[in-house]
């Protein structure tokens, strides 16, 4: 029988954590890491680039819920990394970093590729641990669960290479887990008072709904107490988008927020129910006064944020805070109808019918893909557009960047969404600036046999940014590409179909025959710029 190896213990309890895939971009520091997850049952996928793979893990965990893996070897390796591990820490994923480094001894007199990675990645992960032979087993279990805390993020595992290979025996110390607490005592009895008095209460909810699995417990509350809800980006779907109640996501959008604010305004209760600002702009930054409305925050960790506060604070698990607050006596609310009003104004805001154009290509994707795909959208004006328009009917319908907005992320998550759930479509939308970041890792699409569709918006621009620039009536600089590059080839040219599109009947032909292909299709939309003026 093998003897355990330290890896193998890492590798054992990243399994009993649910953990099926792992990606990366192995180095001769990492072999026994790779070795070590594939023995354990937790397949390696190789990639072109490890912030790429950062997301395709991060896109698993979305689906399965177990922390996301990325392995990087010495040096450059974990420096292509820090951006989706810094992502990871502001979008509050569960992410276990495994990175090869050598050994002390030979690091004090050898320089090449030596970096303290520790150090690098401190800033951006909610801990990091050498491994250790002895503490091998301590140390993953301390790993994973430090990752699922509330609120969820990143953490670094560096092993040095000797002691990769180390013989180690598992102690068998996991932390136990904790039950779900509830508000209580006499700030929970004045909470109940408000929410059985309130005439216009309003929910603002957040990512902590998610990670609390609490959607369920949101609807139930909203639809007890006819309370309309207003979700973050990353939260839309925890109440079904087509439900009267929702009111879709914000936080990104001026145009949404002339029709939403006002509602925060007339709210005489509001209640954030695992809401996390960080996702948020500066429009949403002290959007309520907790001195002249009553604010009830159900949060995941105290607030050390100050972007919002609120007259009294629960720190809880989400669906037990609602539960608790459930105690009151439900009334009618909102007797001038301004919630139906707003939701009305909203889809008058962002509608449907545009002919071509960013728009239109969301518009048309919308009708012609099945309700159950999973979509991921990148960072930039479209991302903003989108997340307006595409109603979400269940959680994490929709994935992005939202705390760190990430451009070229959208991509390696429908690798990711299709590598997790096969036979769902995943839907990638991105920009032509963001596909451009990381073509090479359509090739992984092709090595593993996947069939996510990407959709580009093709203006040869950075959209967003060439439209402050406009704002500010700065001369053009930086924002341009001099050619529209043919991206439709570059989908071809890494394994997959690529199709050019200028019109609705094109893109949905195109969006059919990808729903049935062999291979990833690359979807090139052919807008014109200006085309999200007015529109965001």
């Amino acid at each position: 029988m093998a003897e355990t190896r330290a890896a193998d213990l890492v590798a054992r309890r990243l399994h009993e954590a649910g953990c099926r895939h792992a990606f990366g971009m192995p180095g001769g520091e990492v072999l026994t890491l790779v070795d070590a997850l594939e023995k354990a049952g937790i397949a390696f996928h190789l990639v072109k680039h490890e912030n790429a793979g950062g997301f395709m893990a991060e896109a698993v965990h979305h689906v399965d819920g177990a922390p996301a893996v990325l392995v990087a070897t010495v040096g450059p390796g974990l420096m292509n990394a820090v951006n989706v591990i810094a992502n990871a820490e502001q979008d509050r994923v569960p992410m276990i970093v495994l990175t090869g480094c050598l050994d002390p001894d030979e690091a004090l007199t050898y320089t090449h590729q030596v970096l303290d990675h520790r150090a690098v990645l401190d800033p951006v992960t909610k801990a990091s641990f050498t491994l250790t032979a002895g503490e091998a087993d301590t140390i993953a279990d301390k790993a994973v669960s430090i990752a699922l805390e509330r609120r969820q993020g990143p953490v670094l595992i560096d092993v040095p290479i000797s002691v990769a290979d180390a013989p180690a025996k598992a102690k068998g110390r996991r932390r136990a887990p904790e039950g779900a607490v509830a508000p209580h005592g006499d700030a929970l009895d004045q909470a109940i008072e408000w929410v059985a008095q309130a005439e216009r209460p309003l929910i603002v909810a957040g990512l902590d709904v998610l990670a609390d699995d609490a959607a369920t417990d949101l609807r139930d509350f909203a639809e007890t107490f006819a309370i309309p809800v207003i979700t973050t980006y990353k939260a839309k779907g925890v109440l079904p988008e087509d439900h009267p109640l929702a009111l879709g996501g914000a936080g990104l959008s001026p145009l949404a927020d002339t029709h939403l604010l006002p509602l925060v305004d007339q709210a005489d209760l509001i209640l954030c129910v695992g809401y996390d600002p960080i996702e948020m702009r500066p429009g949403w930054r002290e959007a309520w006064d907790p001195e002249k409305t009553r604010v009830i925050d159900l949060q995941a960790a105290p607030n050390s944020h100050y972007m919002h506060q609120a007259t009294l604070s629960f720190t809880c698990d989400i669906g037990a805070g609602l539960s608790a607050l459930s105690g009151a006596v439900p009334r009618p609310t909102w007797p001038g109808g301004e919630p139906a009003a707003a939701k009305a104004a909203l889809v008058k805001a962002f509608p449907l019918e545009d002919d071509w154009g960013p728009a239109g290509v969301i518009a048309e994707a919308r009708a012609a893909l099945p309700p159950e795909t999973r979509i991921s959208v990148d960072s930039g004006a479209h991302r903003i557009l989108l997340s307006q328009m595409w109603q979400a009917p269940f959680p994490k319908a929709i994935i992005q960047s939202s705390g760190l907005c990430t451009m070229g992320c959208a991509v390696p998550m429908a690798v990711g969404l299709s590598l997790a759930e096969p036979d769902r479509p995943a839907v990638a939308f991105v920009g032509d600036g963001g596909f451009l970041m990381y073509p090479g890792d359509l090739t992984t699409a092709a090595d593993l046999g996947l069939k996510p569709i990407i959709i580009v918006f093709v203006d040869a621009s950075l959209a967003l940014i060439e439209k402050k620039q406009r704002e500010r009536q700065l001369p053009n600089a930086g924002v341009d590409y001099p050619h529209r590059h043919d991206i439709a080839a570059m989908g071809r040219a890494m394994g997959g179909v690529g199709v050019d599109v200028t019109n609705r009947a094109e893109l949905r032909a195109a969006i059919e025959d990808a729903l049935t292909a062999d291979t990833f299709t690359v979807i090139a939309a052919r807008i014109e710029r200006g085309g999200y003026d007015g529109r965001i």
